[in-house]
């Protein structure tokens, strides 16, 4: 074998190697065995929601020793595709491999970036907010595919994903929208896309062809669970109820189901039109309110504990990440300089990279 593949595949074994003795298979295991007797006890469904959580956990727990046991078993058959290859002085055989090699260097990459994931949050399932800024119609369009990205990111993972709420807008894109990610490590993972968003291209929206920039916003929190206390006086809400609705009149329900409830001590407004019943839909929209609350509630906590530090180290900005499509191809973020050169697979949910660069960055500043 050449020795510097050789040398590649050992440097490879041994950041794997960390990776798996940060993870704990060993505790793994016997986490995933206690979590299966749970599941087998015939009265588990007698408390439906600690059923969830306990298949819920089975499901992720199992997952991430599927992954990191499958990267195992492709770094250990490497060598022998390569034996194979040179044996045979086949040329695309010798290719193959090189491309499961970068393509296993890159798998081994974003499992070592979760194990830099030890928020108290970063473990739990994402709610992601899109919003249109600056921009006009151009900025709907872009808001409506930083969501389409998102969620063909969570589709190429194999991740469910809930629709809540989307706001459309008149010509074409959307206002904003609030969807949820349930995998292992969703926020944590997705918390790192949070900020301002930037589009420059030519638009298609104006008949002389000129050159837009338009912005969009995210907005990243964790799922609240029922150990988290977030309570709310119901003194404090109005709740407004109104005709669900969706673009070119589809979708429209005969009946006011759609609820926005206005949090009145902070402003916060949130709203979901998704189930068909108004019930539904409030209990939907009071847990995304009580996931922002929390979220305000930790970045209150961070700003305390950063004014006694009197540091602004992990300070996002405002914009941090550039979308060229003219007059050149490039998608950049601007924190970690990351970048690649091909808008269309990266707007198509190959972010993997970015995010992967994004918990190392924060990691480091």
């Amino acid at each position: 074998m050449n020795p510097d593949v050789a040398a590649d595949l050992k440097e490879l074994s041994v950041t794997l190697a960390s990776v798996e003795a940060v993870m704990d298979l060993d505790s793994l295991r016997a986490e995933i065995a206690d979590l299966e007797q749970q599941a087998a006890a015939p009265d588990l469904w007698d408390d439906p929601e600690a059923a969830q959580k306990v298949t819920s956990a089975l499901s992720h727990r199992q997952g991430e020793l599927r992954r990191v046991e499958d990267l195992r078993s492709r770094l250990d058959d490497l060598p022998v595709l390569y034996e194979l290859a040179e044996e045979g002085g086949d040329a695309d055989s010798l290719a193959e491999a090189d491309a499961e090699r970068a393509k296993l260097r890159a798998d081994v990459s974003g499992l070592e970036s979760r194990t830099l994931l030890s928020g108290e949050y970063d473990p739990r399932d994402a709610l992601v907010s899109i919003r249109a800024e600056a921009g006009g119609v151009d900025a709907a369009d872009f808001a409506e595919m930083l969501m389409r990205m998102y969620l063909r990111w969570s589709e190429r993972h194999g991740y469910p994903t809930e629709v809540y709420d989307t706001s459309y807008a008149e010509e074409a894109g959307i206002k904003s929208a609030t969807f949820k990610v349930s995998a292992p490590y969703a926020y944590g993972t997705l918390s790192v896309e949070q900020g301002t968003h930037r589009l420059v291209r030519i638009s298609p929206f104006d008949n002389q062809g000129r050159r837009q920039t338009s912005f969009a916003a995210v907005e990243v929190v964790p799922v609240v669970e029922t150990t988290d206390h977030i309570e709310i006086d119901e003194k404090d809400l109005r709740v407004d109820v109104y005709r669900s609705s969706g673009p070119g009149g589809q979708g429209v329900n005969t009946t006011d189901s759609a609820v926005r409830i206005t949090h009145l001590p902070t402003g916060i407004v949130v709203s979901c039109q998704n189930e068909r019943s108004q019930l539904q839909n409030k209990a939907s929209a009071m847990n995304v309110l009580q996931a922002k609350l929390l979220e305000r509630r930790r970045q209150e906590e961070q700003a305390r504990m950063d004014a006694l530090k009197d540091s602004s180290s992990g300070s996002w900005g405002n914009q941090m990440r550039s979308y060229v499509l003219h007059p050149y191809q490039m998608v950049k973020d601007l924190r970690t300089e990351f970048e690649m050169g091909n808008p269309s697979a990266v707007l198509d949910g190959d972010i993997d990279g970015f995010l992967d660069a994004g918990i190392r960055w924060r990691r480091t500043s």
